[in-house]
């Protein structure tokens, strides 16, 4: 089977956006998966998702329950799972 057939059926991938928001600047945009970085900790204090704001330039990290954690996971965003220490 050659390249060209194997690919014959696909079709060209969309990248997923994800709306968010500034709590600094109140700036409302639109990030793609590689914008963003979730970290899934052993409670939901330690489960979070972090950007750096592309108006104001300020560290954002932002609480991720489960259908957030879900959301972002699916859209391909990459994750870093903490281990607990005890």
């Amino acid at each position: 089977m050659t390249v060209a057939a194997a690919f014959a059926g696909m079709k060209r991938v969309v990248p997923v956006m994800f709306k968010a928001g500034c709590p600094d600047c109140r700036g409302r945009f639109e990030l793609a998966a590689s914008a963003l970085r979730l970290a899934i900790g052993a409670s939901s204090r330690t489960t979070f998702y972090s950007f750096t704001c592309p108006e104001c330039g300020v560290p954002v990290r932002k609480p991720a329950g489960e259908r957030i954690v879900e959301l972002l996971t699916g859209g391909g965003v990459r994750t870093l799972r903490l281990h607990s220490t005890v």
